[in-house]
């Protein structure tokens, strides 16, 4: 079976590769690529793509989103992301959002590209290295238990950049354990690879970069021969993780007026808000890849080093989440960290572990195993993400018209309302029948009253807008069934011009565009 050779490589553990990368894998993960696109699809304007999209364009086009302004500019301040694709587009010219479906595409590759070079310093057989990074690309869109994350998101976020670089510092640490079990010395360009990848992901997204540098931290521990120093050395690094959460919340300042429910707005943050399930949802990945790391011989000595990662970086990220990140503390700010995210990596761990092992042992070289395997797990996972947005185009094209209700509204108040313009929508639109999580802001370019979902996880990362997203919810508060009389009194302090409302929504006002689920109307 010619591909599964692609991802063969020396054993680093016994002898020193003699190149960082060769051709295969890059062809392997390329068509990988394609099967993860055609499966996962694509929605730049859903979700938290349509929350990253807003800052981006609002540095090409300043004068966009006049009011309001905060809850389209706020990613801009943690990341450098929004910077860096607004650079890009100005400096060749390229579409915004060809330059994003670009992106999209070049990070999952980068993604499954170095999770393939995990697999490579990790597994002893090709067919176990193979089957990670074939079982890894069908199972993209995974979610990390109850963590509100994907594990690759099919949209263009920070994340997008930050979780390639993450994976990618975790392959230099590899090698920097493999150089030193052979040698007892460490060289410089693994050392300097690492840390480059941490400073980049750090730029784009500076939470998840860190919890990426706490798990090299851990891996780098986990190596330790000695089980005594080992635990020891795990032991302080737990006691250090709880030492800063603690400082965290001593020293946090005080939180506006209003804060706890905007925080209490994102359940995800607090484990005692999580159903039974999202709790087996996050010791079942612990058991799985502490029993592997254990067991199992197509491991190699970095391969278990990786197992108890995972398991000793899950298990701090619970502890700190479990003792300090409250609904009911005082402060909110280890809860606004959210520890819990370190998940993302322990999941994208535990399916590479478990791919491997289902490849060793059930797959084997059995091509019509293989192809049962892709056609079976492939059809769920396809399945899974149309019943995610069945009202949208699976792959939303840059050049292609979108077939989504109430995105071609919000593509007719782009067209046909000044840029000055701003829209009044029910604080729920994003829950609609048919929207389809479909950002308002990011597709209509306008300003927009602050919506419940997606500007409530904004002002949760941003406390001081607080005041201006409670006013907001006051005031878009049951539009959808409210009356005339009632929608302009709410809206009397925004000076809104435009308000979007369900089609089955009464109203007398004057609605210039209507389908079958949405209506755009004029206030006077």
């Amino acid at each position: 079976m010619a591909a599964t050779e692609a991802l063969a490589a020396p054993q680093i553990a016994n002898k020193r590769p003699k190149k960082r990368f060769d051709a295969s894998p890059l062809g392997v993960t390329a068509a990988l690529t394609v099967v993860a696109v055609l499966i996962h699809g694509y929605h730049p304007y859903a979700e938290d793509g349509g929350v990253y999209l807003p800052g981006i364009l609002k540095l090409l086009h300043p004068d966009l989103y006049p009011t309001w302004t905060g809850f389209a500019t706020a990613q801009t301040r943690f990341s450098l992301f929004a910077p860096t694709v607004a650079g890009i587009v100005q400096l060749t010219g390229i579409d915004l959002m060809l330059c994003l479906f670009c992106v999209y595409v070049l990070s999952i590759w980068s993604t499954l590209f170095a999770a393939g070079q995990i697999a490579a310093r990790c597994l002893n057989s090709p067919e176990a290295r193979y089957g990670a990074v074939a079982i890894f690309a069908l199972c993209l869109t995974a979610p990390a238990a109850g963590t509100s994350l994907l594990l690759v998101d099919p949209y263009v976020t920070a994340r997008s950049i930050s979780t390639p670089f993450g994976l990618f510092a975790i392959v230099e640490a590899l090698d920097i354990i493999s150089e030193y079990r052979q040698t007892s010395r460490i060289r410089i360009p693994p050392v300097a690879f690492c840390t480059i990848s941490l400073l980049i992901a750090a730029l784009m997204h500076p939470l998840m970069a860190s919890y990426a540098a706490g798990c090299v931290v851990l891996l780098l521990c986990a190596s330790i021969s000695s089980i005594a120093l080992r635990s020891a050395v795990i032991g302080a690094v737990a006691i250090f993780a709880f030492l800063v959460a603690i400082l965290v919340n001593l020293l946090a300042p005080a939180p506006p007026a209003g804060y706890a429910a905007v925080a209490l707005s994102r359940y995800y943050w607090f484990l005692s808000a999580w159903h039974w399930y999202e709790i087996g949802g996050l010791l079942a990945p612990l058991v799985m890849v502490w029993a592997i790391g254990r067991k199992y011989r197509f491991l190699n000595q970095c391969g278990r080093c990786l197992a108890r990662m995972a398991f000793f970086a899950g298990l701090i990220s619970i502890g700190v989440s479990l003792f300090l990140a409250h609904e009911s503390g005082h402060s909110y700010s280890v809860a606004m960290l959210q520890p819990l995210r370190v998940f993302q990596t322990v999941y994208i761990v535990m399916i590479l572990l478990t791919g491997a092992l289902a490849a060793e042992f059930l797959l084997q070289r059995y091509a019509l195993r293989w192809c049962a395997l892709f056609v079976v797990l492939g059809a769920l996972m396809l399945f899974v993400q149309i019943q995610t947005f069945p009202h949208s185009s699976h792959i939303e094209l840059p050049w292609r018209s979108p077939t989504n209700d109430w995105e071609q509204g919000f593509v007719w108040i782009r067209s046909n309302t000044p840029v000055e313009a701003t829209v009044a929508l029910d604080a729920n639109y994003i829950d609609q029948p048919g929207e389809d999580a479909q950002n308002f802001r990011a597709v209509a370019e306008r300003s927009s009253i602050p919506d419940y979902a997606k500007d409530g996880g904004i002002a949760a990362i941003d406390p001081a807008l607080t005041p201006e997203w409670t006013a907001g919810q006051m005031m878009q508060n049951g539009l959808a069934s409210a009356s005339d009389r009632q929608r302009r009194a709410k809206l009397a302090s925004a000076r809104a011009n435009w308000i979007v409302l369900p089609a089955i929504s009464p109203t007398s006002l004057d609605c210039p565009y209507q389908n079958r689920s949405m209506k755009i109307c004029q206030l006077h």
